[in-house]
Protein backbone atom coordinates (compact mmCIF):
# COMPACT_ATOMS: atom_id res chain seq x y z
CA UNK A 1 0.00 0.00 0.00
CA UNK A 2 1.70 3.16 -0.83
CA UNK A 3 1.48 7.09 1.31
CA UNK A 4 -1.09 8.26 -1.20
CA UNK A 5 -3.46 5.46 -1.09
CA UNK A 6 -2.73 5.57 3.24
CA UNK A 7 -4.01 9.29 3.27
CA UNK A 8 -7.15 8.56 0.87
CA UNK A 9 -8.16 5.88 3.31
CA UNK A 10 -7.64 8.21 6.35
CA UNK A 11 -9.48 11.18 4.85
CA UNK A 12 -12.48 9.18 4.08
CA UNK A 13 -12.56 9.69 0.32
CA UNK A 14 -13.21 6.21 -0.69
CA UNK A 15 -15.34 5.05 2.22
CA UNK A 16 -12.96 3.58 4.30
CA UNK A 17 -12.84 5.88 6.82
CA UNK A 18 -14.30 9.21 8.96
CA UNK A 19 -15.20 12.04 6.39
CA UNK A 20 -12.81 14.33 6.21
CA UNK A 21 -14.75 17.35 7.81
CA UNK A 22 -15.30 14.36 10.96
CA UNK A 23 -14.73 16.05 14.11
CA UNK A 24 -15.03 14.32 17.60
CA UNK A 25 -17.65 15.34 19.86
CA UNK A 26 -16.18 17.78 22.51
CA UNK A 27 -17.42 17.79 26.48
CA UNK A 28 -17.27 21.46 26.43
CA UNK A 29 -16.52 23.93 24.24
CA UNK A 30 -13.03 23.50 22.93
CA UNK A 31 -11.41 22.75 25.99
CA UNK A 32 -12.25 25.59 27.59
CA UNK A 33 -10.47 25.85 31.03
CA UNK A 34 -13.59 24.24 32.78
CA UNK A 35 -11.52 20.98 32.34
CA UNK A 36 -8.75 22.02 35.11
CA UNK A 37 -10.70 20.25 37.95
CA UNK A 38 -10.89 17.51 36.11
CA UNK A 39 -7.45 17.68 34.51
CA UNK A 40 -6.40 18.58 38.46
CA UNK A 41 -8.27 15.55 39.63
CA UNK A 42 -6.99 13.21 37.07
CA UNK A 43 -3.17 14.40 37.20
CA UNK A 44 -3.18 13.55 41.27
CA UNK A 45 -5.18 9.95 40.53
CA UNK A 46 -2.18 9.50 38.17
CA UNK A 47 0.81 10.43 40.71
CA UNK A 48 -1.10 8.71 43.66
CA UNK A 49 -0.66 5.68 41.41
CA UNK A 50 2.69 5.77 41.03
CA UNK A 51 3.52 7.93 37.98
CA UNK A 52 5.57 10.79 37.40
CA UNK A 53 4.47 14.76 36.86
CA UNK A 54 5.20 14.12 33.24
CA UNK A 55 3.93 10.54 32.72
CA UNK A 56 0.89 11.65 34.09
CA UNK A 57 0.46 14.84 32.19
CA UNK A 58 1.06 12.69 29.03
CA UNK A 59 -1.69 10.43 30.26
CA UNK A 60 -4.42 13.13 31.74
CA UNK A 61 -3.76 14.94 28.02
CA UNK A 62 -4.41 11.92 26.41
CA UNK A 63 -8.23 11.74 27.97
CA UNK A 64 -9.09 14.87 27.87
CA UNK A 65 -10.01 16.71 24.29
CA UNK A 66 -9.09 20.44 24.10
CA UNK A 67 -7.00 23.11 24.93
CA UNK A 68 -6.49 21.38 28.36
CA UNK A 69 -5.73 18.20 26.71
CA UNK A 70 -3.62 19.19 23.98
CA UNK A 71 -1.29 21.55 26.47
CA UNK A 72 -1.04 18.50 28.61
CA UNK A 73 0.60 16.27 25.73
CA UNK A 74 2.58 18.93 24.98
CA UNK A 75 4.16 19.88 27.74
CA UNK A 76 4.90 16.14 28.41
CA UNK A 77 6.24 15.98 24.52
CA UNK A 78 8.58 18.75 25.10
CA UNK A 79 9.88 17.98 28.48
CA UNK A 80 10.81 14.01 27.12
CA UNK A 81 12.39 15.50 24.41
CA UNK A 82 14.50 17.43 26.50
CA UNK A 83 13.43 21.05 27.10
CA UNK A 84 13.42 22.49 30.65
CA UNK A 85 10.45 21.64 33.02
CA UNK A 86 10.00 25.45 33.68
CA UNK A 87 9.74 26.41 30.32
CA UNK A 88 7.09 23.55 29.29
CA UNK A 89 4.96 24.05 32.39
CA UNK A 90 5.20 28.08 31.77
CA UNK A 91 3.09 27.12 28.15
CA UNK A 92 0.48 25.15 30.63
CA UNK A 93 0.01 27.76 33.02
CA UNK A 94 -1.21 30.52 30.59
CA UNK A 95 -4.29 29.06 30.42
CA UNK A 96 -6.56 30.90 32.52
CA UNK A 97 -6.88 29.35 36.02
CA UNK A 98 -3.66 26.63 35.24
CA UNK A 99 -0.73 28.76 37.10
CA UNK A 100 -0.85 27.34 40.53
CA UNK A 101 -1.78 23.61 38.66
CA UNK A 102 1.34 24.59 36.28
CA UNK A 103 3.64 25.68 39.53
CA UNK A 104 2.86 22.57 40.93
CA UNK A 105 3.56 20.25 38.77
CA UNK A 106 6.66 21.87 37.95
CA UNK A 107 8.14 22.34 41.13
CA UNK A 108 7.41 18.17 41.13
CA UNK A 109 8.86 17.56 37.94
CA UNK A 110 12.12 19.29 39.43
CA UNK A 111 12.70 18.57 42.79
CA UNK A 112 9.73 15.28 43.68
CA UNK A 113 7.66 17.61 45.77
CA UNK A 114 4.33 16.07 46.38
CA UNK A 115 1.36 16.45 43.85
CA UNK A 116 -1.71 14.80 44.74
CA UNK A 117 -2.51 16.38 47.59
CA UNK A 118 -2.32 20.12 46.81
CA UNK A 119 -3.62 19.13 42.88
CA UNK A 120 -6.68 17.76 44.59
CA UNK A 121 -7.19 21.07 46.80
CA UNK A 122 -6.45 23.18 43.73
CA UNK A 123 -9.03 21.03 42.18
CA UNK A 124 -11.79 22.05 44.66
CA UNK A 125 -10.55 25.55 45.16
CA UNK A 126 -11.12 26.17 41.09
CA UNK A 127 -14.83 23.95 41.22
CA UNK A 128 -15.55 26.56 45.00
CA UNK A 129 -14.61 29.36 42.65
CA UNK A 130 -16.99 28.13 39.79
CA UNK A 131 -19.98 27.67 41.78
CA UNK A 132 -19.54 30.75 43.89
CA UNK A 133 -19.79 32.82 39.75
CA UNK A 134 -22.75 30.50 38.77
CA UNK A 135 -24.58 31.81 41.89
CA UNK A 136 -23.87 35.21 41.74
CA UNK A 137 -24.76 34.71 37.76
CA UNK A 138 -28.11 33.02 38.85
CA UNK A 139 -28.74 35.74 41.49
CA UNK A 140 -28.19 38.44 38.44
CA UNK A 141 -30.92 36.52 36.13
CA UNK A 142 -32.91 36.76 38.72
CA UNK A 143 -32.70 40.58 38.57
CA UNK A 144 -32.82 41.17 35.31
CA UNK A 145 -35.94 39.00 34.55
CA UNK A 146 -37.46 41.26 36.78
CA UNK A 147 -36.89 44.51 34.55
CA UNK A 148 -38.81 43.33 31.39
CA UNK A 149 -41.77 41.77 33.59
CA UNK A 150 -41.73 45.61 35.68
CA UNK A 151 -41.92 46.99 31.95
CA UNK A 152 -44.89 44.55 30.73
CA UNK A 153 -47.05 44.87 34.04
CA UNK A 154 -46.98 48.34 35.08
CA UNK A 155 -48.00 49.91 31.98
CA UNK A 156 -51.15 46.71 32.08
CA UNK A 157 -51.41 47.84 35.67
CA UNK A 158 -51.79 51.38 34.94
CA UNK A 159 -53.89 51.01 32.19
CA UNK A 160 -56.37 48.56 33.89
CA UNK A 161 -56.48 49.29 37.20
CA UNK A 162 -55.68 53.18 37.72
CA UNK A 163 -56.86 54.40 34.85
CA UNK A 164 -60.57 53.71 35.21
CA UNK A 165 -60.43 54.86 38.86
CA UNK A 166 -59.19 57.86 37.91
CA UNK A 167 -61.60 58.35 34.70
CA UNK A 168 -64.37 57.32 37.22
CA UNK A 169 -63.25 60.33 39.51
CA UNK A 170 -62.78 62.64 36.97
CA UNK A 171 -66.23 61.80 35.73
CA UNK A 172 -68.06 62.23 38.71
CA UNK A 173 -66.19 64.91 39.43
CA UNK A 174 -67.17 66.71 35.87
CA UNK A 175 -70.97 66.24 36.59
CA UNK A 176 -71.05 68.55 40.04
Amino acid sequence: MRADDVRRSRSGSEGGGPPRNFRRPRRREEGTPADLPLAADLLAACVAAGAGPVEAAEAVGASLDGLVGERLRHVAAEIRLGGEPERAWALFGSLPGAGGLAGLLQRATVSGAPVAAPALALAADCRARWARGATAAARRAGVLVTVPLGLCFLPAFLILGVAPVLLGLAGELTRR
